[in-house]
């Protein structure tokens, strides 16, 4: 992936606990060059939504409706396609989604996946997406159409693709370990054999094999060295419960829903240290001193 050097500048917005002038509760984030999307979910009397921030200005790049059975009502995961568009994971529809150059989502599988948890794309296009609900990975083709059935992993939640393309899958509680790796054609080997996460969400590898992993309920993110071994690389504030994750080159996003903030890290020698991570976006207003 390219580099992308995100500004830190802070945008605060709303006062309220679930402001519809905020985001509410931040899932997973992606990046296209100095643009970052990420997949906001809803709250009981909010509108899920998809936003853009652009020199730390946040705005509603898609607004859903709150009606459950519509596009993108349930809106899991994100991920930039082999030629830039942002696609966009729903389980309410159960369906993967495109956006076009006019913003307007289209539907790839016919409602064939069932909670969509994350995605990835190949180099030509292919893409995988991690189902929670049938413990499948399924692989779609780039224009879309009838997924086929690439893996089968009990409670798969991140996927990410390394420099040769094999297929690293999270997995919340399988009996193969929590972190797993396909080749192409779907044969799995463990990379983690136990289960040193509490609550792992998403995950990212670097080009050297180094991978690192958000855990919800250890409120951290942690880093698996390229012999399996998990050690946490950062944890507490200015997190929370962080969930998503996205890498681009050096530079690290994790969105964190508990904190309603999206946060950036910089990788330094292979380890990404508490002290270079920034917050780039907050939906919480400041406390008066």
């Amino acid at each position: 992936m390219r580099s992308v050097c995100f500004a830190v500048a802070v945008a605060t917005l709303g006062s309220s606990a679930f402001a519809q002038d905020a985001m509410v509760y931040p899932l997973s984030v992606v990046a296209k060059g100095e643009t970052i999307f990420v997949a906001d979910r809803s709250k009981p009397g909010t509108a899920p939504a998809i936003w853009k921030i652009e020199g730390g200005k946040a705005e509603v790049f898609f607004k859903g409706q709150k009606k459950y059975r519509t596009p993108l009502n349930a809106v899991r995961c994100l991920a930039i396609d082999h030629e830039g568009k942002l696609l966009a994971g729903d389980s309410a529809t159960r369906d993967i989604y495109r956006f076009g150059d006019d913003g307007k989502p289209v539907a790839l599988t016919g409602g064939k996946i069932g909670i969509p948890m994350s995605i990835v794309v190949a180099k030509d296009g292919t893409i995988y997406v991690a189902d929670l609900e049938v413990h499948r990975i399924w692989k779609v083709a780039a224009k879309g159409g009838k997924p086929e059935e690439f893996a089968v992993i009990n409670s798969p939640r991140g996927l990410a693709l390394d420099k040769d393309e094999r297929l690293w899958i999270l997995s919340t509680s399988s009996k193969d370990g929590q972190i797993q790796r396909a080749d192409k054609d779907g044969k799995l080997e463990s990379i983690v054999k136990d289960k040193p996460f509490q609550m792992p969400h998403n995950i990212v590898v670097t080009e050297d094999g180094t991978a690192f992993v958000t855990d919800n309920y250890a409120g951290a993110v942690w880093k698996v060295s390229v012999d399996g071994k998990p050690e946490k690389a950062i944890s507490g504030e200015p997190m929370k419960k962080p969930v998503g994750l996205y890498l681009s080159g050096k530079e690290v996003l994790i969105a964190d829903p508990h904190a309603r903030a999206i946060f950036s890290g910089t990788l330094e020698g292979g380890s990404l240290s508490a002290d270079s991570v920034k917050t780039i976006y907050s939906a919480v207003k400041p406390k008066a001193e």
